[in-house]
């Protein structure tokens, strides 16, 4: 297996991959030398030049995201099975083979409500139980908690747990009296322990569940595809009362199947790995994903917070395949229920992707792997260059061409939506996922609700992640703790005590904008409005009954909140989401 890391890639996957850099590559040079030509109608400047340098910061994820939507939206329209056109491992398999290898389910929990853990673990282990084949895995409850109460509660459910099945599946509970290496650390800490008993390991968040069927497929596909090292599910999210979660989760859904299914075109064996709602091949993972402690203080030095795309490029350069199932089904997380939780783990997130600069010149890496590195970093570089573009444009004073510059406005805005619309094409054009987001006004409805919630959330999470980037070489850093779940109201309080920088930047910008170029007043609209507004954005699409009503008309629905996916087995999942739908109709 350690050879096939050097065997060339196959034929028609290397010319997909040099097509894709092409057009990426064309595209972004197309949109450089038309923001060129905007900026600098009368010669370069030096405010503009950088203006254009930030500029072409952004453009790596447009471009991607673009070609990503356009190339999953010809293979939703013009193959009748895209996901097995691109994962032929997907359907190597014809669902009754014999289970016959020894699977971990490893919950990796920090200081998490036991009720939602009990609700999610009696749900899987039972439809496991019902299969036949619960025999074959073994539950493992990693905690990482340091609240005496939340881990004598943990010790209750794992006892319960173990008294209900413990006949017909294992279930082991254990708590690391410190939590080093964060989430990496507890998996690792399970490895060392308990991997080699077993050939896989499924890996589980708090917030995620799978059915049981998604779980069996996954271990059937490692057992006859020995060259995959790390297999991840398509995770969508979970039915969800809350305004933000809801709405956020309805734009996801659109969005990421055309992308997935355009990444897994050029990706393909160099798939992502998302760090949960996956299985992995352990003994592969154990010897070659062992993540090494940065040189320097946290928050860019010490123990690797991002550690899912890093494992994932280890498991590739030990040459085992990484593949992603671009299928929506029965894969399941929950989203964050408030602006406030989401920015807290956009900025976790970002701090973690910052560390993969150590990894960049790692060596055998393969290309594709090394890209996936620096596009995670360009992720979070993206906020503040767009930041910073917008303020030096405020601050530069030479003349711009009007005309090209809403050409290049309108395409940037047409490029970034293009997964979101490619996706919702797809769906209007077929009568059964038609009726599973609840027929075309609710669909429409919905689009545009969350169009404009995109719009105007975006500077918020930008001013957030830029001030956070910022202070991050001078140690600013992010704790690691449970996330809030629940569906809560945000107080104004707390609201304005986390966002009036946001409120107060935006006033600013709007007030200079109107003096300096009162006429570009309308292009910075949504910008300044959501800065401005972010106070009661923020306690608007947290507040419970904003939530109800939403549920109540079916605004922003999902397929599994239809009457046959709500109904038995999956009432039993959707509990909180059900209680919310009665709460509304009462």
């Amino acid at each position: 297996m350690e050879g096939s890391l050097h065997t060339a890639p196959g034929f028609a996957l290397r010319w997909r991959r040099l097509g894709f850099a092409a057009l990426v590559l064309g595209s972004a040079a197309a949109l450089f030398a038309l923001m060129a030509a905007t900026l600098f109608p009368a010669g370069p400047d030096p405010i503009g030049i950088g203006m254009l340098l930030l500029f072409a910061v952004t453009l790596p994820w447009t471009t991607i995201g673009f070609w990503n939507a356009v190339i999953g939206l010809g293979l939703m329209i013009f193959s009748r099975d895209p996901a097995g056109l691109l994962v032929p491992h997907l359907r190597s398999i014809a669902g009754n083979e014999k289970i016959e290898s020894a699977t971990a389910l490893a919950i990796c929990i920090r200081n998490e409500d036991t009720a939602r853990l009990s609700r999610n673990l009696n749900w899987m282990l039972q439809g496991l139980v019902a299969s036949g084949e619960a025999r074959w895995f073994h539950l493992y409850i990693l905690s990482d908690s340091n609240e005496s109460g939340v881990f004598a509660a943990e010790e209750a459910l794992a006892a319960a747990l173990s008294e209900r099945f413990g006949a017909a599946l294992t279930v082991t509970y254990r708590r690391r009296e410190h939590s080093v290496g964060f989430k990496a650390g507890n998996l690792r800490d399970f490895c060392e322990r308990w991997g080699s008993l077993h050939q896989y390991a499924i890996v589980f968040d708090a917030d995620s569940v799978m059915t049981p069927p998604a779980m069996l497929r996954l271990v059937r596909i490692m057992q006859v595809q020995p060259q995959i090292g790390i297999l991840q599910t398509l995770v969508t999210g979970l039915p969800s009362a809350s305004p933000f979660a809801r709405i956020f989760q309805f734009g996801m859904r659109f969005g990421m199947r055309s992308h997935t299914l355009g990444a897994a075109s050029w990706q393909a064996d160099c798939g992502p790995y998302w760090g949960h709602n996956a299985i992995l091949r352990l003994a592969p993972f154990i010897e070659h994903c062992h993540l090494p402690v940065l040189p320097g203080q946290p928050p860019l030095g010490g123990h690797v917070l991002s550690h899912d795309q890093l494992e994932a490029v280890l498991m590739r350069r030990a040459g085992f395949e990484v593949r992603v199932l671009p299928e929506e089904e029965g894969s399941w997380e929950e989203n964050p229920p408030s602006l406030l939780e989401f920015i807290r783990r956009d900025l976790r997130w970002c701090q973690g992707n910052m560390q993969y600069f150590h990894f960049l010149t790692m060596p055998r890496l393969l290309p594709v792997s090394r890209c996936q590195l620096a596009l995670a970093i360009a992720m979070y570089a993206g906020s503040p260059a767009w930041l910073g573009f917008m303020l030096l444009g405020l601050a530069r004073n030479a003349p711009m061409r009007a005309d090209l510059g809403l050409i290049l406005f309108v395409t940037t805005l047409v490029m970034a939506f293009a997964p979101k619309l490619a996706t919702l094409f797809d769906v209007l054009a077929r009568s059964a996922s038609r009726r599973a987001y609840g027929g075309v006004p609710r669909i429409a409805a919905g689009a545009l609700l969350e169009l404009m919630f995109s719009m105007l959330i975006v500077p918020i999470s930008a001013v957030a992640m830029t001030v956070f980037v910022l202070g991050l070489p001078f140690g600013r850093t992010i704790g690691w703790g449970a996330q809030q779940r629940d569906a809560e109201g945000i107080p104004f309080a707390m609201a304005a005590r986390k966002l009036w920088p946001q409120t107060l930047f935006g006033i600013i910008i709007g007030v200079w904008l109107w003096k300096v170029a009162p006429g570009a007043i309308w292009y910075g609209l949504p910008f300044i409005s959501g800065l401005v507004g972010a106070i009661p954005i923020a306690m608007l699409t947290a507040s419970p009954a904003v939530g109800r009503a939403l549920v109540a008309i079916g605004l922003c629905r999902i397929p599994e909140e239809a009457p046959q996916a709500t109904g038995q087995p999956l009432s039993g999942l959707f509990m909180p989401f059900a209680s919310a739908t009665r709460g509304a109709s009462e």
